[in-house]
């Protein structure tokens, strides 16, 4: 492969950062380790369950070896216990941002959590921190209660924000009620005021989708991968550390084989209910990621190679860097 004929470096300021969204397995990961080399670029993963320690198998962290290869930040910041939102990830991925650019690299985004990207391209959008006694209860009462009575209660109260969610979306509908207690504000209405105050996007941000039926091949033949590596046995031992009741657990996979810890579903059924949220989840991301402003969208073609599209984002970026009107700006 040949490098870009312009300087994606820190002496570029009007570039920040690259970087590549879309649902899961798409194949972001792959095709940022195959251009991360080209461009003399370090990974900044942008995913809200990559940050907990412990949780590797059912979140898809990047292996060793692939670490070895090509830096990654962005990865096993915090305990399970702690609370992390979009405004410290924001402050987590500018550092490393910073400190990247100034050795002279590209920070390099993979990202999965649209929130997240947001939160780095234009900012937070005003909700507070976690609260963790109030998370606790909240936790308790989906414990004792049941996600779907918690869902009800949002779907009173937030309408909007609800419909965007699904009913045994742990994670998401428990921060929603949580944000609703702590401001009194809807949490659709807080982001409502965000896009109509909003700055203008930064970095340039490549979406990777493919074909749903492609898409969703793919997805299938990752849970299979997740659940034979080890998903299972992973869960075991973060309940044996006391981990049962944080926040990732309700997280794709994790939520799925608690009940074949308890011996209350097969691991069989397990699987195909993994499969079928992680395909419901991938078309909620490709709606987020369509709404946000100046992606540039590559289909990518069934077996297709990494570093074919490696080629083809290359081939963007000399494209772009010709145009004579900020160049970089998305």
């Amino acid at each position: 492969m040949n490098a870009p004929p312009v300087p994606l470096t820190r002496a570029d300021p009007a570039l920040p950062f690259l970087a590549l969204a879309g649902p899961t397995g798409v194949g972001k990961s792959a095709v940022a380790l195959a251009l991360a080399p080209l461009l003399q670029a370090e990974i900044v993963v942008a995913d809200s369950m990559q940050v907990y320690r412990g949780f590797t198998i059912g979140t898809g962290k990047p292996t060793a070896a692939e670490r070895a290869a090509v830096a990654h930040h962005g990865l096993d910041l915090v305990e399970p216990p702690a609370g992390f939102d979009a405004a410290a990830f924001r402050g987590a991925a500018a550092a490393a941002c910073a400190a990247i650019r100034a050795r002279g690299g590209l920070p390099l985004l993979v990202a999965g959590t649209g929130l997240y990207l947001r939160a780095l391209r234009q900012g937070g959008w005003g909700a507070p921190p976690p609260t963790p006694s109030l998370r606790r209860r909240l936790q308790d009462e989906a414990h004792r209660l049941g996600i779907p009575a918690l869902y009800g209660r949002l779907k009173a109260a937030d309408p909007e924000a609800a419909a965007r969610l699904s009913p045994n979306d742990r994670i998401r509908v428990l921060r929603a009620l949580e944000v609703l207690e702590q401001t009194g504000v809807s949490l659709s209405q807080l982001q409502a005021d965000h896009r109509r105050t909003r700055g203008a996007a930064v970095g340039l941000v490549v979406g990777l989708t493919r074909e749903r039926r492609d898409l969703y091949r793919r997805i299938e033949t990752r849970v299979q991968a997740m659940v034979g590596g080890g998903l299972e046995a992973e869960l075991r031992a973060l309940m044996a550390r006391g981990y049962g009741f944080t926040r990732p657990m309700g997280g794709l996979g994790y939520r799925h084989f608690l009940p074949v810890v308890r011996g209350e579903r097969t691991a069989q059924e397990a699987l195909r209910l993994m499969q079928r949220d992680t395909r419901r989840y991938a078309k909620r991301q490709l709606t987020w990621f369509r709404k946000e402003p100046g992606i540039v969208w590559l289909r990518l073609a069934p077996e297709e190679p990494p570093a074919a599209t490696a080629e083809r984002i290359l081939a963007l970026l000399a494209e772009r860097a010709g145009e004579e009107t900020a160049p970089w700006s998305a």
